[in-house]
């Protein structure tokens, strides 16, 4: 199965995240068959987690804002957590179409292009075509390739911070286990736990802040 995966061009990464996309799809249809107004138990504990997330979000992007846009954000934070977390578990990254999808660069890229692209059709959507324009021109013209290559990095800034924390999180954990495989690697893998939830947290809070810039209007801010 794996080998016919590899043969259409699917990397180890790309089959991690895709079990991981099909799990989260069960899990959240076999959630959602019998919600009750009273919630408890399994229920009782998401439904807190996801009031705790859009409570920080809606302090981030304003409540209008994270009404729209929580789902984008809050699924962005679940996902990414996920697949940091699957690099946790035995065998990732050497058993054969099991490995944390961020920790391949190409994974963390195509999220970031994705969220800029996602950014920029919110801003339109919001503000239109003119005050898009007019805020990129502001105040003077000669702005315009200052705020493009703003744009740009953008996405370059969430690839690298998700990447580059993930990379050297795994490698570091490598080293110790090499050079003692007993204590030390054990409380780095707590402090992995703990930078996971940070990373994911992080990657989904500058989405947040990204699409309330994009939909920020300096008119109404001005009178």
């Amino acid at each position: 199965m794996i080998q016919a995966l590899h043969s259409i061009g699917m990397t180890n990464t790309m089959i991690t995240s895709s079990v991981i996309t099909i799990v989260i799809c069960i899990v959240s249809i076999l959630v959602s068959r019998d919600l009750k107004m009273m919630p408890s138990g399994v229920q009782n504990m998401i439904e807190m987690g996801i009031e705790k997330l859009h409570k920080f979000f809606s302090g981030v992007m304003g409540e209008d804002l994270c009404r729209k846009y929580f789902p984008l954000v809050g699924t962005l934070f679940i996902y990414i957590l996920i697949c940091n977390y699957s690099g946790l578990l035995p065998f990732a990254g050497h058993a054969d179409g099991f490995q944390a999808p961020t920790s391949d660069i190409n994974f963390p890229a195509g999220m970031a292009i994705l969220v800029i692209i996602l950014v920029q059709v919110i801003g339109f959507r919001e503000l239109g075509v003119k005050k898009v324009y007019k805020r990129m021109i502001s105040p003077f013209v000669f702005m315009l390739p200052l705020m493009i290559m703003d744009e740009l990095a953008k996405p370059i800034s969430l690839t690298f911070r998700l990447y580059g924390n993930t990379f050297g999180d795994e490698k570091v954990v490598e080293v110790l286990f090499g050079l003692c495989p007993a204590i030390i690697p054990a409380i780095m893998q707590m402090l992995v736990v703990l930078l996971a939830l940070i990373q994911a947290l992080v990657f989904s809070l500058l989405t947040a802040i990204y699409i309330g810039e994009a939909c920020e209007d300096h008119e109404l801010e001005a009178h």
